[in-house]
């Protein structure tokens, strides 16, 4: 049974974690859950948005309407002041939800169907839809980053300046190798 297909979807699922946790790691805990204005969402709300969607997407992901009862979809954008560790935690359940179902799938699984909010996807359709879902959310962040920090902003992707060195290591693109260059950026 192949992989192929279903590991590089969890490497772009990966690189965009890790782009969330570079973004995380170069803001001051209070900016975690700093208020940008009336209709604008802070990282903590986004990671507990994030978060509250791929837990309900992938727990029981084959098996169950990726709209669970449980989830409060309203709560997740409300206001909140938390810590460092809370929104660490936060993010970390839905990746661990994510990554845990992904490691149960095959290539050959990407054409069966799953549920959410009672209509009925295939699997690859469900995973790509979650992926530009997260991809969105995890740009969110970044942004809201980048402008927090201002000239102190770490670059996690190609630096300015540095397009023509990138461009000259093509390998550089792999998600595993884009996480390994955007951590070493960061130490």
């Amino acid at each position: 049974m192949s992989r192929r297909l279903i590991e590089s979807i969890t490497g772009e699922y990966s690189r965009y974690k890790a782009l969330g946790e570079g973004a995380f790691a170069q803001v001051e805990d209070a900016d975690l859950s700093k208020d940008l204005g009336e209709e604008a969402n802070s990282i903590a709300v986004i990671v507990w948005h994030l978060a509250g969607n791929l837990k309900s997407r992938f727990t029981d992901f084959r098996t169950a309407d990726g709209e669970k009862p449980w989830r409060n979809r309203e709560e997740e954008f409300a206001t909140r002041i938390v810590t460092r560790q809370e929104v660490l935690g936060t993010w970390e359940q839905g990746w661990t939800a994510l990554l845990a179902a992904l490691s149960e799938l095959t290539d050959d699984e990407l054409s069966e169907t799953v549920t959410i909010r009672k209509q009925p996807l295939t699997i690859d359709q469900a995973l790509l839809r979650s992926l530009a879902h997260a991809s969105y959310h995890v740009g969110q962040i970044v942004h809201i980053a980048k402008m927090l920090r201002g000239a102190e902003w770490r670059s996690l992707s190609i630096p300015r300046g540095a397009s023509d060195a990138y461009n000259r290591s093509p390998g550089s693109e792999t998600p595993d190798r884009h996480v390994a260059a955007m951590r070493e950026r960061l130490t």
